[in-house]
């Protein structure tokens, strides 16, 4: 049985959200919000706050584009972990609403984006999803767990694979 757009995205967006709310709990039990929230790997990319924010992004306007519906706005002004887990369930909740059937449908469509800069990238469905769309969303999610454990925040791999718990068993004896 193929796998669905749908099932490649949905889904995968949903869990790691989840886990990125689970991981600002943890960091806001350990450390400093008002120094994590600006804090950065590097001087020249983007602070934790805008790395959510661009995670949200990225799968609302993935599920937005492949499904041929408008994505909520939803303007860059978090500034607190609260305001950030917030963003994380609206983003949450659009996902649930879109209907699998449209969503699939995108698999024949063109996507093209055009940044402000003007310049562009034109992708058949499926490139777009697993060539730009999943590793952006990967890299914006490794962003926000690498910041906070480079600031100290006790997370670990087990926080970032925490959806797979439930498949976790003893090895024999």
């Amino acid at each position: 049985m193929p796998l669905s757009i749908h099932q490649a995205s949905v889904p995968v967006f949903i869990t790691m959200l989840t886990n990125i709310k689970n991981w600002l709990d943890k960091a806001a039990a350990e450390q400093d919000e008002a120094v994590l929230i600006a804090a950065r790997i590097a001087p020249d990319m983007h602070p934790l706050a805008r790395q959510v924010q661009m995670v949200s992004d990225t799968a609302k306007g993935a599920a937005a584009r492949l499904s041929g519906t408008e994505a909520p706005s939803m303007p860059d002004t978090e500034a607190s972990f609260a305001e950030l887990k917030a963003r994380c369930d609206k983003t949450i909740a659009y996902l649930e609403g879109i209907d699998a059937a449209a969503l699939n449908a995108g698999e024949t469509r063109e996507v093209v984006m055009t940044f402000p800069s003007g310049a562009g990238m034109r992708f058949d469905a499926l490139t777009y999803l697993t060539g730009y769309v999943l590793p952006n969303f990967y890299f914006h999610t490794s962003m926000i767990y690498a910041i906070l454990r480079g600031q100290g925040v006790n997370v670990g791999k087990q926080d970032f694979l925490a959806h797979l718990a439930p498949h976790r068993f003893a090895p024999p004896a």
